[in-house]
């Protein structure tokens, strides 16, 4: 039998769950090689054999996106399939236009083929774009189950930016872990704010060993979503965040229009910060592409933990995937920096150094401040130098971990909190209670 020849374009997310589900033990396909985008330094590595199955008994490459024609044209590739999140659909469509020039087939995996089945009820919260509030609104699910007596542990899209074969099945439920883990900036944001609640997290590559063990301790599996791809596991209720200032982007970005149209709730969130106009574009768009959603419309509330502001140089620092492929020019930093009054925000271009400076030029619509980029121990030395550089009196943090465990500031630092509060709709917690009554129904712990 001739093996159809497949190249998988990702991120190290979706990328790696689409071939293991769908690709590692079926004899008809071969891929020879995944393309890697959008996160630094994480191609020129190796999908393991561990991971990768009998099929490859040396792994698989990880090659750049730019060597991608090539690759087609000299590993006589028949299908490439697109695997990454948080693009126009403009963007797709240009990448589809590149690989059928070079002569293969462009395809996308859907929903039925990728999600897999849980013992165990699931609930979803998904995105339309990154940095919608989906955080916010998957820590507000939890809290609701867990007051109605329910264990959740929740299960969070990956970020394998390490040893992959090690990170195949990784479970946090305390700091410890964190550092064990070597977790980065950028994972840490997700994990932090659930151990802090006393839940356990897990993440890695292999999406159904991961659900297996989740089951064994949970009442209900959370899928916390990242940026805004579809879930990995098929829900019983699906939450997805809106972003009304960002109007319009719900019915632009793949896979984010897909998430809407599926969702069974849709919660606008930020509705203190947007426009009339960009409430009523997002109103619109939901009616049109899903009717039949229940729609929340709720606020971020911010509030400040560690100090005041008022009156005080600041150096702001953000949630790094908002503001990059999230394409977003400020965040909740920002938006606490004028509601608490700091005197200034300081400009931190001119402290910047290596990749983050690189990271500023890129992205130049950004307000004056830094994202937290942290993929690797050299962006985390190259953060905070720039923060010890700069002249300010406090540094204020919108990043959901505390700065001060993984960087050695000689300032004092304050922290932008956030939390999703319902304002209009059909309240959340009653739109989880099938949940809660499958759960008790199922599930021995709450007995």
């Amino acid at each position: 039998m001739t093996r159809r020849r497949v190249v998988i374009m990702g991120a190290a997310g979706r990328d790696f769950h689409d071939f293991n589900v769908v690709y590692r033990d079926a004899p008809e396909f071969e891929v020879v090689a995944f393309t890697a985008t959008q996160i630094p330094g994480i191609e020129d590595r190796t999908y393991p054999p561990l991971l990768a199955g009998p099929h490859y008994p040396t792994g698989i490459r990880i090659l750049p996106e730019a060597q991608l024609e090539r690759l087609i044209r000299d590993e006589r590739v028949d299908e490439v399939v697109f695997a990454y999140s948080d693009v126009s659909h403009e963007y797709v469509m240009h990448v589809a236009s590149r690989v059928m020039a070079a002569g293969a087939d462009f395809s996308l995996l859907g929903p039925r083929r990728t999600m897999l089945r849980s013992r165990r009820p699931v609930v979803a919260v998904c995105a339309v774009r990154t940095g919608a509030g989906k955080s916010q609104t998957s820590r507000r699910v939890a809290q609701l189950l867990e007051e109605s007596g329910l264990k959740v542990v929740v299960v969070r899209h990956p970020m394998p930016y390490g040893d992959l074969a090690a990170q195949r099945v990784q479970r946090f439920a305390s700091y410890e872990d964190l550092d064990r883990h070597q977790t980065t900036i950028e994972e840490r944001e997700e994990y932090e704010p659930h151990i802090d609640a006393g839940r356990v997290v897990y993440a890695g590559v292999d999406y159904e060993a991961i659900l297996r063990d989740a089951e064994a301790e949970a009442d209900v599996v959370l899928w916390d979503g990242g940026n805004n791809d579809l879930p990995f596991y098929r829900p019983d209720l699906f939450v997805v965040v809106a972003d009304p200032l960002r109007p319009g982007d719900e019915l632009r970005y793949h896979p984010g229009e897909t998430n809407l149209r599926l969702a069974d709730v849709v919660v606008i969130n930020k509705i203190d910060s947007a426009t009339p106009e960009g409430l009523t574009t997002v109103r619109q768009a939901i009616d049109a592409a899903n009717p039949v959603a229940a729609v929340i419309e709720a606020r971020s509330a911010l509030s400040l933990v560690g100090g005041a502001i008022a009156g005080r140089r600041v150096a702001v620092v953000e949630d790094g995937p908002t503001l990059t492929h999230g394409g977003m020019t400020y965040g909740a930093g920002i938006v606490a920096a004028r509601r608490y009054g700091a005197a200034f925000v300081i400009d931190p271009k001119p402290y910047a150094t290596g990749g983050l400076a690189e990271t500023l030029r890129k992205y130049p619509r950004l307000e004056s401040l830094l994202p937290a980029m942290g993929y690797g121990p050299v962006q985390m030395h190259e953060l905070e130098a720039t923060l010890n550089a700069m002249p300010v009196d406090v540094v204020l943090s919108a990043t959901p971990i505390d700065l001060t465990r993984v960087l050695r500031l000689d300032k004092p630092v304050v922290r932008v909190r956030y939390e999703l509060e319902e304002a209009k709709g059909p309240p959340l917690a009653s739109l989880l209670e099938p949940i809660v009554r499958s759960a008790r129904a199922s599930a021995p712990t709450t007995a």
